[in-house]
């Protein structure tokens, strides 16, 4: 037996007949060769539920958490769904925000707190906006120069210690300033005592510039997706400081994102597409043989454009650090995790508003409830589960405990914003 189909749709009445005859006809066992692909491609890719437009183009930025994206088009899983994913590879976080935003792009790989800013316009133009789906967890990194690993430096106090003894402007590199790779760098240094706003110097940076400007010395440190910090340690150019998920443990990163225009316009396409993407991310995660053939396929120049040895070890969780020190990280980048990865917890999307406002993005607290609840489009994401056989969490929230111990619920938002010592 096949695993458990999408639940029963509307169909139409000719396909109910050839599903009668066949049911009256033939015995359970041959009927399967049958019944299946008319389940498959006929209740989620026909009548009232078929997808409103086939040809999706999805823009991504060239990281190794692309993966899900680029495979559901590349493994033709978007296929069973009716629809077409056409990956479309962007140069910078804010490319994909535009583009997004004036219709060049169906939907995008992309930054969780990109989307929220674009939501509140302080990610630039203010645009209603949509969370289909979380693509990833973990395999973030911050990595710190050379330089600095030469005058002693090889975690956050001693940092610290040196940017306290030396009289210079210290520089550190994020993304797109209401992204992820944003807050994990402010949120990392303000836990070692540097507060990014007034101690330091902090710019923007496209992922795959990171390296050409750590080599030529344009910034002391930056955070950003992989596998560009391990590119850096490969380099020697830099180290790997700490992981993003040791900051916060299975945090929510990259999301399937367009504007809530097209899930209005097209909801059947929306579906289809997060359930397509579904199937990849299950197939990622199987095996070490599956992640190792995706790392063969997105290193192509088409991709994210590396050596996929680069890109294999930490998607394998095998890191090395530049200082000497490996290990096997049982946390690193998932992109299933049985369900637990997918779904668009509100309580994560409440988080980057709690950073924004902790960081003076946002000047005032916003309804951190009702903003989470429009944009992150629950709804879609359970009918895509159920099509792709992908179970539900109980509740729509999760707790999780960061790096300096303060438990992130949803619960009394505002007020956890407002507990950090150090701000913006």
């Amino acid at each position: 037996m096949r695993n458990k189909q999408p639940p029963a749709q509307p169909v139409d009445s000719a396909r109910r007949n050839i599903v009668t005859t066949a049911v009256k006809s033939l015995g359970a066992a041959s009927i399967m060769s049958l019944v299946d692909p008319l389940v498959r491609a006929g209740a989620w890719a026909a009548g009232s539920d078929a997808p409103e437009k086939t040809e999706i183009k999805i823009g991504f930025i060239p990281l190794t958490d692309c993966a899900s994206v680029v495979m559901a088009s590349v493994m033709e899983f978007d296929k069973k769904y009716g629809i077409k994913i056409v990956p479309s590879k962007e140069a910078s976080w804010p490319g994909i925000r535009d583009k997004l935003v004036n219709g060049e792009l169906d939907a995008a790989h992309v930054l969780y707190g990109l989307i929220y800013g674009v939501q509140l316009g302080i990610g630039g133009p203010k645009k209603d906006m949509s969370v289909l789906m979380t693509l990833s967890n973990n395999g973030q990194a911050i990595t710190l120069s050379q330089k600095l690993a030469e005058k002693g430096v090889k975690d956050g106090p001693s940092l610290r210690a040196l940017m306290t003894k030396e009289s210079r402007e210290y520089t550190f590199a994020q993304t797109f300033p209401t992204g992820t790779h944003a807050m994990w760098l402010y949120y990392w240094l303000a836990a070692n005592g540097i507060n990014p706003i007034k101690d330091a110097k902090v710019i923007t940076v496209p992922p795959p510039q990171m390296v050409a400007n750590m080599r030529v010395g344009n910034m002391d440190g930056y955070c950003v997706g992989e596998p560009w910090n391990a590119r850096a340690v490969a380099d020697k150019i830099g180290f790997t400081a700490t992981t993003t998920q040791a900051i916060w443990k299975d945090h929510p990163e990259k999301v399937l994102g367009c504007t809530a225009d097209f899930t209005v316009k097209y909801p059947n396409t929306a579906r289809a597409m997060t359930a397509a993407i579904l199937d990849a991310s299950k197939f990622i995660d199987a095996s070490v043989v599956n992640r190792r053939k995706t790392a063969e396929v997105i290193a192509a120049k088409s991709y994210v454009n590396t050596d996929m040895d680069v890109i294999v070890d930490r998607m394998l969780g095998r890191y090395t650090d530049g200082m000497g020190k490996t290990w096997d990280d049982p946390d690193a980048m998932k992109f299933y995790n049985d369900g637990h990865v997918n779904f668009p917890y509100l309580s994560d999307g409440m988080w980057f508003l709690t950073q924004q406002k902790r960081w003076g993005l946002l000047k005032e607290h916003p309804d951190y409830l009702a903003v989470a609840t429009k944009i992150n489009r629950i709804d879609i994401y359970k009918q895509a589960a159920t099509a792709s056989g992908v179970a539900l969490p109980a509740t729509e929230m999760r707790t999780s405990t960061l790096m300096d111990g303060k438990t992130w619920s949803g619960k009394d938002p505002a007020a956890y914003a407002d507990s950090f010592a150090i701000k913006g």
